[in-house]
């Protein structure tokens, strides 16, 4: 079979297939030949910056020798069984997760996803609390499915409704645009006082669980107050309600901590997580579940099953994928450059006009544009385009915002970056910032 062209491969995919969260007539995907560390490049040769980490989950970088040479060689061996059977790969990353998962975090059902990740921590939550309401954010995402659609507050949940019954939101921590009206410098945590009045109005005999993300990933980045999640935890203990940690975005290695929440000591019942255990080499998620609910169904029927639960050459690429972060002290760099990156990132806010915001903990940051500073109003998804045309003009890939939650660039890069490519990167965006500026009404 002779070679595509890049025309031939864009119009091949977007005749037969679908791509997610768009107009399909209005995709223009690049079409992706090969990668390699922080970069991939497209059918012609061109090279691209991956500042997003594809989609916040090649922590590790492209193609790291490791974990290919794991998959070829698990693949060569077994790559599926029938998921009643035991395998050692899955046995030996169920005990890595424990290890590496914060507290008494102890046993994993293990799915192909952050979104069937989180269905299964729902349901487990529904079994060993005996309640059915689950309470999420309105700035969350929580996965497609029918169940975590419900739980995902954004604009996307609301094409789908009616979705599944006893998902309840409450407001975020989000500082930058505090729902409460409050300042840093005066704030009363109006957002815990709110939680706990939600709690109250739906009866906390009747909730099974609160659901939050580490740190809000694809909805803003918002990183909390540091008493945020200790405070939730407490609350969440009085009530006997479950606090699961939605870490598929926030966690390994990407706030320069395994997870999210290990920046603020707290210790969830469930973390769900998906994305960077495999860095996306292969489709792999786990719900991983506090010793009491793990023995709670040692004498318990456990409704849940997936074809693929325990996929073997899944599990190869997620152990020489754990190794890479502890061998190449990847959460180290992370927690490293972080710093920098944080301190590059305030220079530019001071530098351009459209920056109204910079958030950022490890390599986990993004920068939110407003047409005013003063009123924060966000720019149309038109000028976001012409941002994105630069970025991507100048070799530049990375994740944009552009729709009622915000107008945001995204700065998400492999964990294995260093700080020249940073400066590389950050450089091409700068360029791309200059097109916003020009929009802006002092």
């Amino acid at each position: 079979m002779s070679k595509l062209t890049a025309q031939e491969i864009v119009q091949m995919n977007k005749e037969y297939t679908f791509f997610s969260w768009s107009v399909q007539g209005q995709v223009n995907p690049i079409p992706v030949e090969k990668a390699e560390g922080i970069f991939f490049w497209d059918t012609d040769g061109k090279r691209y910056y991956d500042f997003s980490s594809q989609l916040m989950n090649t922590n590790i970088g492209h193609q790291h020798p490791k974990v290919v040479k794991a998959i070829q060689e698990q693949a060569a061996k077994l790559c599926f069984v029938h998921p009643g059977n035991a395998t050692d790969v899955r046995g030996l990353l169920g005990r890595k997760l424990a290890e590496v998962t914060p507290g008494n975090l102890k046993k994993t059902f293990f799915a192909l996803g952050g979104a069937e990740a989180n269905e299964n921590a729902i349901k487990i939550a529904r079994f060993y609390t005996g309640r059915h309401k689950i309470l999420a954010r309105y700035r969350s995402y929580h996965g497609a499915t029918h169940g975590v659609i419900s739980l995902t507050g954004d604009y996307r949940r609301l094409a789908v409704e009616p979705s599944m019954p006893g998902a309840v939101h409450f407001l975020d921590p989000f500082c930058y645009r505090c729902p409460f009206g409050q300042k840093k410098e005066s704030c009363q945590r109006e957002c815990i006082a709110h939680l706990e009045e939600v709690i109250r109005y739906e009866g906390p005999d009747k909730i099974a669980a609160i659901i939050m993300e580490g740190v809000v990933g694809s909805n803003g980045l918002i990183v909390p107050p540091d008493d945020y999640w200790p405070r939730v935890r407490e609350i969440c203990n009085k009530h006997g309600i479950l606090l699961i940690s939605d870490e598929v975005m926030s966690g390994w290695g990407r706030t320069g901590k395994w997870f999210a929440v290990d920046n603020w000591n707290v210790v969830p019942d469930i973390i769900t997580t998906a994305k960077g255990i495999t860095s996306g080499y292969v489709p792999l998620g786990a719900c991983i579940v506090s010793e009491p609910i793990a023995k709670y169904f040692d004498d318990k029927y456990l409704y849940a099953g997936l074809t693929y639960n325990g996929h073997a050459l899944a599990c190869a690429a997620a152990l020489a994928t754990i190794e890479v972060y502890e061998e190449d002290h990847l959460i180290e760099n992370a927690a490293t450059l972080g710093k920098y990156l944080g301190e590059a990132l305030e220079d530019i806010k001071v530098k351009h006009s459209s920056v109204g915001d910079v958030r950022y903990i490890g390599l986990f940051s993004t920068i939110e544009l407003v047409k005013n500073r003063a009123t924060k109003e966000i720019f149309a998804p038109s000028v976001m385009a012409e941002v994105g045309k630069v970025l991507r003009e100048n070799g530049l890939f990375t994740f944009l915002m552009a729709n009622n939650m915000g107008s945001m660039v995204f700065v998400v890069p492999p964990l294995c970056i260093t700080r020249q490519q940073l400066d590389e990167g950050l450089a091409i965006v700068e360029k791309a910032l200059a097109v916003a500026d020009k929009e802006v009404i002092s």
